[in-house]
């Protein structure tokens, strides 16, 4: 039995990392109750903040009979454990990334719960081209190895959507970081990959809230800024996704541009430019 729609129980792997204590304290109370999931090397006084948010359990990614446990009466996971260093060794990758994943997808499948969102990364699409905005269509391509792994997820999210009867959505997140960290004038690097930290709560709840025959998706997971390294535009039609934020109007480099308004719209709705038909063509006005 999972919890009924109007009380859905959501269990958050990684709740002790940045995304999941930001979104244990700011998802929507009243539709979700939270249980959150911490590794066990945490000591118990440093997640003690989370209590005010939801049930905390620790729990390790290698450990079936804990995580038969996390999946108890759980509606929707959202999984954001796992080793986040892209420089990390192939060995940590793989326990961390893959195999804590297969191991959470079964123990979801045993569970019978209704929706897994797995935390994919824009390093499944970093070996595209910087010029080129990678879109939810095209094939992955990854540049690095942890971009292989996330690449990896999101194929068994696919099969386990598809095939095992556990939907599930694949969210690239790119650069999560607060408000004030856009402002810096060091993070010019993020300027085409920043999502900002109420974008990407509101994401994981519109994944939640999902229609419940969507067996499989890939998502982007970027704020709505002037440029984007990833498209967004089939993630806001997919599931309602409204990003309020702007890495170019936030960024103090590029603020006092105005670049939201200045950059010109090449079309017939950009009142500085002629565009679209005329009243004449260029022969009658000769005449």
């Amino acid at each position: 039995m999972t919890s009924s729609k109007s009380t859905r129980l959501i269990l958050v792997t990684g709740a002790a990392g940045n995304i999941g204590k930001y979104f244990a304290e700011h998802a929507n109370k009243q539709k979700y109750k939270l249980r959150l999931m911490v590794h066990s090397i945490h000591e118990p006084e440093k997640t003690e903040s989370l209590k005010t948010f939801g049930e905390v359990i620790q729990g390790d990614l290698d450990k079936m009979e804990t995580l038969d446990k996390a999946c108890k009466d759980v509606h929707t996971i959202i999984h954001l454990a796992g080793d986040p260093d892209p420089s990390g060794t192939w060995d940590s990758l793989k326990k961390a990334n893959i195999e804590g994943l297969y191991n959470i997808f079964l123990a979801a499948k045993n569970a019978g719960v209704k929706r897994m969102i797995y935390a994919s990364s824009i390093h499944a699409i970093s070996g595209y081209p910087k010029d080129v905005q990678a879109k939810t269509t095209e094939p992955p391509n990854p540049g690095d190895l942890y971009g292989v792994t996330k690449c990896f997820g999101e194929a068994l999210c696919c099969y386990m959507g598809e095939k095992e009867g556990v939907p599930s959505i694949a969210i690239r997140i790119g650069a999560f970081r607060e408000h004030a960290a856009a402002q810096n004038k060091d993070a010019i690097n993020m300027m085409d990959a920043w999502i900002s930290q109420r974008d990407c709560v509101q994401l994981l709840e519109r994944c939640i809230d999902a229609p419940e025959d969507l067996k499989f998706a890939i998502v982007h997971g970027l704020s709505k800024n002037t440029f984007n390294r990833m498209d967004i535009d089939s993630t806001r039609r997919l599931l309602g996704y409204d990003p309020q934020d702007n890495f170019f109007e936030e960024s103090e480099a590029f603020r006092k541009l105005n670049m939201t308004d200045e950059l010109a719209g090449h079309n017939v709705k950009d009142d500085r430019q002629k565009s679209g038909l005329r009243d004449k063509s260029p022969e009658d006005k000769k005449k």
